[in-house]
């Protein structure tokens, strides 16, 4: 039998939801794996122009080639890979792939859009059918299973591209909260604003000087212009109703 390896964060799904939620756990010490299959809805999306911070919108295969990006540096592993099935035995989850992997989690974040057939093992799922299939969570995402949480469209929310990314988000953050960890927010402040007041640096918040704080912009612009330099090769996918001939 294949030896299973422990992890603290299994997401399901690569698009917006799953990945804001592993760069939150990720960024703050938890083993994350984003399994991500490459079918986000997103990339049939041909222009993004509702999403904030792009004036005049963003190639919605770039945002998400970013936002990996910006997961794999926050620590998450991203696997390209099916999830088939979880099972809860115990305390934690066991998570087999079409790969025939078998990973162990502590927490597992559904973020498939409608795919809920790898949850069919787990007892107290409340599923959803409102013409497709849904999981019944909370407002921050827990469902009737404790370590299991749901984000974005599997959870109800609406399609747009930032309330996604919003709640996903969220859902790192609930687990944040949830985890045996102290934590108080995901902040970068500027030396003092905590210490100036004879205050300790709460969890999960950092404060740095000048010289690192120029340093870190000085990479933004060097890594935003890699990015934004040329068009990005990927076309959208179509619809897998419509025949795509262009």
């Amino acid at each position: 039998m294949p030896s299973r390896s422990q992890i603290d964060v299994a997401i399901i799904g690569g698009g917006v939801s799953g990945t804001s939620a592993g760069i939150f756990t990720a960024r703050h010490g938890l083993e994350t794996v984003i399994f991500d299959t490459g079918t986000s809805i997103l990339r049939r999306n041909a222009h993004l122009e509702n999403y904030p911070g792009f004036p005049a919108g963003i190639n919605a295969r770039l945002l998400l080639e970013m936002m990996r990006d910006q997961a794999e540096r926050a620590g998450c592993r991203v696997q390209n890979t099916q999830v088939e099935a979880i099972r809860h035995p115990d305390e934690q989850f066991v998570i087999e792939t079409a790969d025939g992997d078998s990973l162990t989690s502590r927490y597992v974040v559904a973020a498939t859009k409608n795919e809920v057939a790898y949850l069919d093992e787990l007892d107290g799922v409340e599923i959803l059918d409102r013409g497709k299939q849904f999981v019944d969570t909370d407002r921050r995402g827990r469902t009737g299973v404790e370590g299991l949480y749901a984000a974005g469209r599997l959870a109800l929310e609406p399609h747009q591209t930032v309330i996604s990314a919003g709640h996903g988000a969220k859902v790192g953050f609930t687990i944040l909260e949830d985890d045996d960890e102290p934590f108080y927010q995901d902040w970068v402040a500027p030396e003092g604003y905590f210490t100036g007041r004879d205050r300790p640096v709460p969890p999960g918040c950092e404060e740095i000087d000048e010289d690192e704080r120029l340093m870190r912009e000085d990479t933004h612009l060097e890594v935003m212009r890699g990015y934004l330099a040329d068009h990005h090769p990927d076309r959208p996918q179509q619809h897998p109703s419509v025949e795509d001939d262009v």
